[in-house]
């Protein structure tokens, strides 16, 4: 297992100082949010691709992949009925598979809430609508050699794909084997009617569960609330999980920096335990 952060809580660093920082303080990886990346990410210029590639593999650091991937530009939507901007959507979404590829990332995690609700009206148009963007999202980022993850969100933030069963069977039906699903604790945590170890136990051995995001209840960094992580990380290396965990701290205290050295050596000193370190 490797340890990214979610680098969006050290955004106030420019990049350079992001990927020592994260170095120094024991993550192998940083997760990107295409908005830190400026007004139209999908756009970013060939020359500040290599420019953050090389900079990463000069510190020593990955570029694992990006994450909450349509908030930029405004406007997006993989369920609304006006055909341009689906079409917009599916664009932007496309181009981002290539930035992740250029900055040599390994995947993107389809979450994005507010950019995949269902009208109430049109429920079932808007569902088939998003099916379609997700299989679209997962040949492009096939065509790449990318996985291509599907979040289930919590239902307090979005009324499409809440749980691992509803983003399992929108897998299924796609069949892509670049597109597959993923635990966010703290979507999870409300979500699912099962504890969290035992989700990982039902569902790690299907091969669906390709990525893992790291935060609290709280909407902390790992080892910041109530919630335990050692059982999942158990889970994990019980059935020899061998992708990224991403640490994604939602509220940074006492700042950015703070939180995530501390999710750092919480995290590594679990693994330590359970012999993964």
């Amino acid at each position: 297992m490797r340890l990214a952060l979610c680098a969006e809580g050290i955004d106030e660093l420019d990049f350079a100082a992001q990927c020592a920082f994260a170095r120094a303080v024991g993550f192998a990886g940083l997760e990107l949010e295409p908005r830190s990346l400026g007004d139209r990410p999908h756009l970013l210029p060939a020359a500040q691709r290599v420019a953050m590639r090389r900079i990463a593999e000069d510190h020593g650091i990955a570029i694992a992949g990006l994450h909450s991937i349509l908030y930029t530009p405004p406007g997006l939507s993989i369920t609304v009925a006006d055909p341009e901007t689906w079409r917009r959507t599916l664009d932007v979404m496309q181009r981002l598979c290539a930035l992740c590829a250029d900055l040599g990332g390994s995947y993107l995690v389809h979450g994005s809430a507010e950019q995949r609700r269902l009208s109430p009206s049109t429920a079932a148009a808007d569902r088939a609508r998003g099916v379609e963007a997700f299989a679209m999202g997962a040949q492009a980022a096939a065509a790449l050699g990318l996985h291509y993850f599907i979040e289930p969100i919590r239902p307090s933030r979005t009324n499409f794909v809440n749980t691992i069963a509803e983003a399992a069977e929108i897998v299924d039906a796609i069949g892509n084997p670049a597109l597959s699903t993923m635990l966010d604790c703290l979507s999870a945590d409300e979500a699912e009617a099962e504890p969290l170890p035992a989700l990982l136990e039902r569902w790690l051995p299907t091969g669906k569960i390709g990525h893992v995001h790291l935060n609290d209840r709280n909407r902390r960094g790992p080892g910041q609330g109530e919630m335990r992580f050692a059982a999942i990380l158990r889970a994990l290396r019980r059935h020899d999980y061998g992708g990224w965990i991403a640490v994604e701290p939602f509220v940074f205290e006492p700042d950015g920096r703070s939180a995530a050295a501390r999710a750092a050596g919480y995290v590594q000193g679990l693994l330590e335990a359970i012999g993964d370190a």
